[in-house]
């Protein structure tokens, strides 16, 4: 059964980017220490990362998301999804509107201008393809941005939320919880490392 997962970085002061994230410095002022564990040797850090890559059918993210990751200084063959466990599901953005260009043409791009929602059912719908023709059941992982994230937790679109905990204190960015709708959550996993503690949680 395919699954809605929202995962993502975060500071243990609850902040997914540092200060004065942008198109030239998208994780924000000190937000790379968040992805430590995406690099690390760890062969733990590097099974997280690889289930998660493997169980991706469709990603979902929002339009600033993609815009960094597009840019001119974003993804390439060793920091694309999945860093050096690359993998190629098909890309869902919510945008108001397509970009006129993508740099990064080798990716499958589907660009969704009405809503979160409706963005969530087409990722869907792409890793339910998947699944059939790979014959294995695949996800939908909704990777961010923050806002993204907690737009779909709002909107009650999540059933997993997965957090890599990273050992920083940011003191200020782009927080991931800001006061929406409570959440009951059931703690299915803990890894702990020397460069996080990745959580998994089921949400009721």
């Amino acid at each position: 059964m395919t699954r809605i997962i929202a995962d993502i970085s975060v500071s243990l002061d609850g902040f997914v980017t540092g200060p004065d994230p942008g198109a030239d410095n998208g994780l924000g002022t000190g937000g790379e220490a968040l992805h430590t564990w995406v690099f690390s040797e760890d062969p733990d850090d590097r099974q997280v990362l690889r289930e998660t890559t493997a169980r991706s059918g469709a990603v979902v993210l929002g339009r600033a998301l993609f815009d960094i990751v597009d840019g001119p200084n974003g993804w390439d063959d060793a920091t694309g999804y999945g860093a050096r466990e690359v993998g190629k599901p098909a890309f869902v953005v919510v945008t108001g509107s397509p970009p006129e260009s993508v740099r990064l043409t080798g990716l499958d791009w589907t660009f969704v201008t009405t809503g979160l929602s409706d963005a969530v059912s087409t990722a869907r719908a792409r890793a339910e393809a998947a699944s059939k023709e790979r014959g294995r059941d695949l996800d939908v992982v909704v990777m961010g941005g923050g806002a993204t994230i907690g737009s779909a937790l709002d909107a009650g679109l999540i059933d997993e939320l997965t957090l890599h905990l990273s050992p920083v204190v940011l003191g200020a960015g782009t927080p991931l919880f800001t006061g929406g709708a409570p959440l009951t959550l059931t703690q299915r996993s803990v890894t702990v490392t020397s460069t996080a503690t990745h959580l998994r949680y089921d949400i009721s």
